[in-house]
């Protein structure tokens, strides 16, 4: 894999930033990924974040929305009108949208915009997919609507697994183009998330942050932030180094029914983070 250069610093994303309102001292947002609350609707699952004190959400596609929207699920088709009402629902609750995914993005235009026409309603500072294959239109359509698109890894065997396929794929591309890292999964395939982290850093646009029991043990779970091998701390500080200004998405993919007391913990260990970092 090709270590960060001098010339890939260059390539800072510049973009549109997230809402200042929800971002920390740090310089980046403490998000939940929505999949987190999948066991509820979309409504709860921002009073969830909101609860745990996160100040943003990444949502996910077809999540049933709730409220007064009942079973209308999450998807690019949602109307104006409800997309207003979703986003009333969400600064009631002091939580701002900030990323959308995982979703997959077709390779056909017309439907692509139409991805990118709801993260600019929804006022979002990226969307998270694995349709690698449709990475030239989504080069073209970042710049166009001034939204990250971040790259998300499965474990092994998911085609996007391996860090080094995105590296290539994203490192000379348009500073909007980059990673949602999901340390967690690399964890899960044998990988040292640090050590990816230090040869992908500039490339880093979101995470999806999670804390694992060891590396390369595929049943185990995940756990509150700091009890587990993922180095979140030195992670932070490589990104940041680079100027990482994205959403730390919390994706706690356990104890689904009754786990916000597990993700305030992960919330107030990235709060301490900021706290204590350098800005």
């Amino acid at each position: 894999m090709v270590p960060a250069t001098s010339a890939l610093l260059a390539l800072r994303s510049q973009g549109k930033p997230i809402d200042q309102g929800a971002v920390t001292a740090a310089g980046f947002a403490i998000s939940v990924q929505a999949w987190t609350f999948k066991q509820f609707p979309l409504w709860e699952a921002i009073k969830m974040a909101a609860a745990a004190g996160a100040s943003a959400i990444e949502m996910f596609p077809g999540q049933k929305i709730g409220g007064p929207l009942n079973d209308t699920p999450l998807d690019q088709d949602l109307s104006d009108e409800n997309i207003a009402t979703l986003l009333a629902h969400a600064k009631e609750n002091k939580i701002t949208p900030v990323n959308f995914g995982v979703t997959g993005i077709s390779n056909k235009e017309a439907d692509a915009r139409k991805v990118f026409e709801f993260a600019k309603k929804m006022g979002l500072y990226g969307v998270t997919t694995e349709s690698l294959d449709a990475i030239d239109l989504l080069e073209k359509l970042s710049q166009e609507y001034d939204i990250k698109v971040c790259f998300h890894n499965h474990p092994k065997p998911s085609p996007l697994w391996d860090p080094e396929k995105t590296w290539n794929a994203v490192k000379d591309r348009h500073a909007n183009i980059g990673f949602c890292a999901d340390v967690g999964h690399w964890t899960r395939s044998g990988l040292d998330a640090l050590e990816v982290i230090k040869k992908i850093a500039p490339r880093v646009r979101s995470f999806h942050m999670k804390d694992r029991e060891a590396i390369g043990k595929k049943d185990d779970h995940d756990q509150p932030f700091g009890t587990g091998v993922i180095d979140i701390i030195a992670i932070l500080d490589e990104v940041r180094k680079h100027g990482f200004a994205g959403n730390v998405s919390i994706e706690y993919e356990y104890n689904w029914d009754k786990s916000l007391a597990e993700v305030a913990q992960c919330v107030g260990y990235l709060r301490a983070y900021s706290k204590f970092a350098k800005a």
